[in-house]
């Protein structure tokens, strides 16, 4: 993802003729609550496979590529994602359709119920006609293994960052990572991210900072995916998406550290 992975209302808002924009809420808050005009609804669930043999929870790249092209989305369409949770759910596509070769893909700052205050809203689905979506090979895929960590944990150039509750941290987390709650980076009365200046500074209190390798890890897909995001909205350009739970560490053969 680039620096322009994030975008305003505004900037939807006079694009939505010329973008794919997917809700990812369930079916009945976008068909009873509405939705952004011209919005199309894959839901959380439809895209998340605990069963699969990928990574972590995707659903596969036939899977996805069924999915995509039933809402009428290709591969070379500008897609923008958004939930009603502060945007870590859509996060979570977003991520999904990078790994699976997607480009141009962006997350409205914001969710619908920021939306919805001051913008147009309907609760008519689009017409959609179904479209081949060719699934392809990234120039470069987020994801990383056991190995790629072990590797981190030693290396000075890197940070590890847990990206759970600070309940959960304190009950094991892998050595020398540093905790950051995804809702820290949020507004909740705007219900987008902080400004930039403010979420630099929570990063860099973390000791999370552009010059370093950082490495994501969590047990839910959905957090570290917004996190991840947003870092890349704010230009950290080498960043790893450990998707293995801390289980998964320690069966084979993972230290695991306790308190803060």
């Amino acid at each position: 993802m680039n620096e322009n992975v994030v975008v305003s209302a505004d900037w939807l808002e006079d694009r939505l003729d010329d973008v794919r924009v997917v809700d990812v809420r369930d079916s009945w808050e976008y068909d009873g609550i509405g939705h952004v005009p011209g919005a199309v609804n894959v839901p959380f669930d439809s895209f998340r496979d605990q069963d699969s043999d990928a990574s972590g929870t995707l659903p596969g790249a036939e899977a996805w590529a069924d999915l995509l092209g039933e809402a009428g989305i290709s591969a070379d369409d500008t897609v923008v994602a958004y939930d009603d949770t502060h945007g870590v759910f859509a996060a979570r596509f977003l991520v999904t359709a990078e790994a699976y070769g997607h480009t141009d893909l962006h997350l409205l700052n914001g969710d619908y119920s920021s939306w919805m205050r001051e913008r147009e809203t309907t609760s008519d689905a689009p017409e959609v006609e179904s479209t081949t979506y060719e699934v392809r090979e990234p120039d470069h895929s987020p994801f990383v293994g056991h190995e790629q960590v072990e590797t981190a944990v030693d290396d000075p150039d890197s940070v590890l960052v847990d990206t759970r509750d600070d309940w959960e941290y304190e009950e094991g987390h892998l050595p020398g990572a540093v905790n950051l709650d995804w809702r820290e980076l949020v507004d909740d009365e705007t219900r987008g991210l902080k400004p930039e200046a403010e979420m630099t500074d929570v990063l860099a209190a973390h000791g999370i900072t552009p010059d370093k390798r950082v490495v994501l890890y969590c047990n839910t897909a959905r957090r570290i995916s917004h996190t991840y995001v947003v870092l890349s909205s704010l230009g950290y350009d080498d960043l790893a998406f450990y998707e293995g739970s801390l289980t998964d560490w320690e069966s084979v053969g993972g230290p695991i550290e306790t308190g803060t």
